[in-house]
């Protein structure tokens, strides 16, 4: 499995015009379904008053992904797919992408309609720019005091994180590491300990 994906940097918000309609684009992290429906919901009560709000999001990684996307009235097609599609070029998820519509008494047509929305959709997401994260792994690992000064070396070149220290009898270590490295970690501190570390894989 690849442990890298990418999301939003930062939220975002733009605004582009149309033969007198606005369309105000918007980018925001979410962590799964239940806050892309909350966040959108909020956006709806606080643009109230406009036509249209149209969307996308993509949550989870891999086999577990899920998306949705709503053209919210505008002709079918027109609206929710071109957002969703520019989500999927930036190779994002756990982002949510409204483009909200106040129309201006000119109608677009479908083409019009899936530029306007496209170009408000990329505008917000070059501006919300991207964040590459990874995949992480937690281990914890019991080993002897001895050995500690080379064991927080060997983390550091392997870019793992400690989480959390204990140090009693033994020291006591819970690490975060990339899924693709974790293998690679635990068999350099089987090594390093001449096997008489304990490393247990935290779900």
């Amino acid at each position: 499995m690849d442990d890298v994906y990418y999301t939003i940097q930062q939220s975002a918000k733009t605004e582009i015009k149309r033969k007198g309609s606005r369309f105000i684009g918007e980018a925001l992290l979410v962590e799964g379904v239940a806050q892309a429906t909350e966040k959108l919901e909020q956006i709806r009560k606080r643009e109230h008053a406009a036509t249209h709000h149209c969307y996308a999001w993509r949550v989870g990684l891999e086999s577990e992904v899920r998306f949705k996307y709503s053209d919210d009235g505008e002709p079918g097609g027109s609206a929710g797919r071109p957002i969703y599609d520019v989500v999927c070029g930036h190779q994002l998820t756990n982002s949510l992408l409204v483009v909200t519509r106040y129309y201006g008494g000119t109608k677009l047509g479908t083409g019009g309609l899936v530029r306007a929305y496209g170009d408000a959709a990329t505008a917000t997401l070059d501006k919300a720019g991207r964040l590459e994260r990874f995949v992480l792994c937690g281990i914890k690992v019991r080993i002897d005091f001895g050995l500690y000064d080379r064991l927080a070396k060997l983390i550091h070149s392997h870019d793992a994180r400690q989480s959390s220290a204990d140090f009693s009898d033994r020291v006591t270590l819970e690490l975060q590491v990339r899924q693709s490295r974790v293998d690679v970690l635990i068999n350099d501190i089987v090594q390093l300990s001449s096997g008489k570390a304990t490393i247990e894989k935290l779900s």
